[in-house]
């Protein structure tokens, strides 16, 4: 089945791969984003979500089968996260509520679901692991509650299907990102081997030892268009990671190798690379002057803060994926491997040398 889709955020990691993949499976796209990046096969769709009418104004000749709601914006507490986010899901269905053509919406959030939002992170009363989407939601207020509950109420009132996606720490490519391990750890690397500085884990000894997954973003769009096209899996959310379980303590090696450095004893001290990578933007500047690189603002391709988050968890992160493989969806992608691909990727695009 192909039809028509719109992908919200579509110049962000996730965004970005099932934009594509919806291209390459034969879909007419429509990719929504304040500032379009140019992306082959992509239709362009300029819109601030948070402005009701110029969404709408944006979105009234676009008639989507499929939405896929792949985007946020941060803010300075979890109140105003709240406020911000739940209302561009709304605005964004309500802009689309005109054209009655939209019978199914993705809405991709994470494990925040389980974890807490970012004020309470990884604290508190948590549910055991692997997290599994019976486990209820915590009683704190969670801006993904929010946006799932414009989600429900749109397709209550509009009568479209839902779908909702939790990933673990997604593994891909896209500049100006918020969310971005991937090529923080690329850059990092770049510039311990340029300086000499030691490639050390800047997390705890809980990650460093314990076992953990992630999410490639491919395999995340792959979920998004098989559930926008399984009956069975209609009205559901799902848990979605690579397959694969790790311990940083081996991984940290595997991307060290790599990039050619050398990985520095952990000796179970938490060094945030907020920390580490303080001073750091001269020394980038000079690496993407030399080597003709095609970011050479530093901000635009690291977020030390999420990849510190997650590294710096007190508690084992492991997700359970039975309920999407009991309906059907048997994706596996090896965690070392997307990050690999990853990096190949950013070296062909010149992001690093």
């Amino acid at each position: 089945m192909v039809g028509t889709a719109l992908v919200v955020g579509a110049s962000g990691i996730v965004g970005s791969a099932t934009a594509t993949l919806l291209n390459e499976q034969g879909w007419t796209v429509h990719g929504l984003a304040r500032r379009p990046a140019a992306q082959a096969g992509i239709l362009p769709v300029v819109a601030d979500l948070q402005d009701a009418a110029a969404t709408a104004a944006a979105l009234a000749e676009v008639r989507p089968d499929a939405v896929f709601i792949t985007t946020w914006l941060r803010q300075d507490s979890e109140a105003e996260n709240i406020r911000v986010n739940s209302a561009m899901v709304r605005n964004l269905l309500d802009g689309l509520r005109g054209g009655g053509s939209t019978r199914h919406v993705a809405l991709v959030t994470g494990l925040k679901h389980y974890l807490g939002p970012f004020e309470a992170y990884g604290k508190g009363v948590l549910p055991q692991t692997p997290f599994r989407e019976t486990q209820g939601r915590l009683d704190i207020e969670n801006f993904y509650y929010a946006q799932e509950d414009e989600v429900f109420a749109a397709a209550a009132r509009d009568g479209f299907g839902w779908s909702v996606h939790r990933p673990h720490t997604v593994i891909g490519k896209a500049v100006g990102n918020a969310m971005n391990m991937g090529t923080t750890l690329a850059v990092y690397a770049t510039i311990c081997r340029e300086t000499g500085r030691p490639f050390r884990f800047p997390g705890s000894a809980t990650q460093w030892d314990g076992l953990t997954d992630m999410t490639d973003a491919r395999l995340l769009a792959r979920q998004l268009l098989w559930a926008a096209t399984t009956p069975a899996a209609r009205d559901q959310a799902f848990n979605v990671v690579n397959g694969d379980v790790f311990r940083w303590s081996w991984m940290w090696g595997r991307i060290a190798e790599w990039f050619g450095v050398e990985a520095a004893p952990f000796d179970g001290s938490i060094v945030p690379l907020e920390q580490q990578m303080a001073d750091d933007a001269p020394i980038w500047r000079t690496i993407a002057e030399r080597d003709g690189l095609a970011e050479a603002d530093l901000d635009r391709l690291v977020s030390p803060w999420h990849t510190d988050a997650d590294l710096g968890r007190p508690v084992e992160v492991v997700t359970d994926m039975s309920k999407s493989r009991r309906l059907g969806f048997t994706a596996y992608q090896p965690t070392d491997d997307a990050f690999f691909d990853l990096f190949a990727a950013l070296r062909a695009d010149r992001l690093i040398p």
